[in-house]
């Protein structure tokens, strides 16, 4: 008998058992709804905000990358005609410097023989345009020889074209040759900035040695800093003067900033089968560093119409919706779920094309993050 009540027992648990996994497995009914009820605790607490249709911009643009640059005669390399070793070097990366001003002064004893050869064939200069003046006064009164005066005339031009060429070598050394002239012999020369701008690479330190080859610093002027861009062949027929760029730096700053197209190139590069794009910044050029990487948009067509802020759509599966106000009662809002027809985007807008549905009406906008899920569901809240 105890048996059979233990089997009879077993019996009884495993039915309610059965019983109690039907009874999780039947689907709850559900009432698909698209009203949601939030009080005005969750509104002020999410930070949501109403608002309204409006008119944005939803621009037509041809995506591009290029860098920040400046064009060649605002960035001068810093050389020197002939080698020495740095004594002085003041300056620092990003220092500002103005024309004229002392950047460098290298020491050499070639600087010194230069000037040694050069008043040497002033001072013998002087002799042979004489003695050329002698001869031919004499060759005119047929008292020397046409022998003579012909090698006077000679050896004068030739030490004149010899004084006029250290002359110029003196001067590109900055090195004033009336001063040698005067006896004044320096065993240094200074390299002096020949443009504005600021230091963008000092190569050298003191004691270093340079030859005419090495580039000894870099200036470069950002007055004139712009966007060198290039544009895939088959975008370029688009692109006009005078069309609208916003560009950012993805390395340095979120920041959108502002351009615009200045010239268009006309050849194309056989490689990348790009065409060069010259566009000029509107403003911050002070942020700018020369090299910088650029994400650029030339807007090739602009038109106004009627959308919303993405933070205000909810995406659900491959549907958009908003939430409107549907009616307010003491301390809480009853919001509907519309569904959109999405029409062109920007980066925080979107057009909106079935506008009736919407007009004038009190949209959530802000702060809906907290409803996408229960949106989903379907249920009051």
């Amino acid at each position: 008998m105890n048996k059979i009540y233990i089997l009879l027992f077993s019996l009884v648990l495993v039915a309610c058992g059965n019983s109690e996994k039907k009874v999780e497995i039947v689907p709850e009914t559900e009432t698909h709804n698209d009203e949601i009820t939030i009080t005005k605790a969750q509104f002020e607490g999410e930070k949501m905000a109403f608002g309204t249709l409006a008119e944005y911009a939803f621009n037509e643009t041809v995506k591009v990358n290029g860098m920040i640059d400046v064009p060649p005669h605002n960035k001068s390399s810093i050389t020197t005609f002939s080698g020495g070793y740095i004594t002085k070097t003041p300056l620092l990366i990003g220092d500002q410097v103005k024309k004229g001003q002392l950047l460098v002064t290298l020491k050499n004893p070639e600087f010194v023989e230069l000037q040694q050869n050069y008043l040497e064939v002033s001072e013998q200069l002087n002799y042979l345009k004489s003695e050329f003046n002698r001869q031919k006064t004499l060759f005119e009164e047929k008292i020397t020889s046409e022998k003579n005066y012909l090698k006077a005339e000679s050896a004068y031009k030739s030490n004149r074209a010899h004084y006029n060429g250290l002359r110029k070598k003196l001067q590109m050394l900055n090195i004033n040759p009336s001063n040698v002239e005067q006896g004044r012999i320096t065993s240094t020369i200074n390299l002096y900035a020949p443009i504005s701008g600021h230091v963008t690479k000092v190569n050298v330190s003191n004691g270093t040695y340079v030859s005419p080859s090495d580039v000894i610093m870099e200036i470069v002027d950002i007055d004139h800093i712009h966007l060198e861009l290039s544009v895939f062949e088959k975008d370029i027929m688009q692109i006009k003067k005078d069309q609208k760029i916003t560009f950012k730096i993805p390395e340095a700053s979120d920041k959108t900033f502002e351009a615009e197209v200045h010239l268009v190139g006309t050849t194309i590069d056989e490689q990348t089968r790009r065409v060069k794009v010259h566009g000029h910044v509107d403003n911050d050029k002070e942020h700018f560093i020369v090299g910088m990487f650029v994400d650029a948009d030339i807007i090739i067509n602009s038109i106004k119409s009627i959308g919303l802020p993405k933070e205000a759509i909810i995406e659900v599966g491959n549907d958009f919706y908003v939430l409107i106000l549907e009616e307010a009662h003491g301390d809480e809002f009853l919001l509907e779920k519309v569904k959109l027809e999405l029409g062109k985007q920007t980066e925080n807008t979107v057009e909106i094309l079935n506008t009736s549905l919407l007009k004038d009406k009190q949209i959530l906008v802000k702060g809906n993050s907290m409803l996408l899920n229960e949106s989903d569901d379907g249920h009051n809240h």
